[in-house]
């Protein structure tokens, strides 16, 4: 699956243009993103696509030195599942 990389933002679609997989965690405060939903097509759920979005956008996050909230329930999941990242979360 290619992604697509905005600031904030990491995404893919399908042919016809439509977004079939997205995270999304915009700054909310100087050096703090909130990682506020996390999105996968159900016709793509259980390959590993919402894991691989998480593990991109927290290389994002980690690289910039930005600390993150986790509003997502799946964000806040992963997080449970990767407690070598916790410096990370607030």
């Amino acid at each position: 699956m290619d992604f697509k990389y905005e600031e904030h933002r990491i995404y893919s679609v399908d042919d016809d243009g439509r977004i079939i997989a997205q995270i999304s965690f915009p700054m909310v405060e100087d050096g703090v993103v909130n990682i506020d939903s996390t999105y996968v097509s159900s016709s793509l759920r259980g390959q590993g696509i919402a894991g691989k979005l998480m593990d991109d956008a927290i290389d994002i996050i980690e690289k910039n030195n930005w600390k993150t909230y986790l509003d997502c329930s799946y964000a806040r999941v992963w997080a449970d599942k990767h407690p070598e990242k916790s410096h990370l979360y607030l």
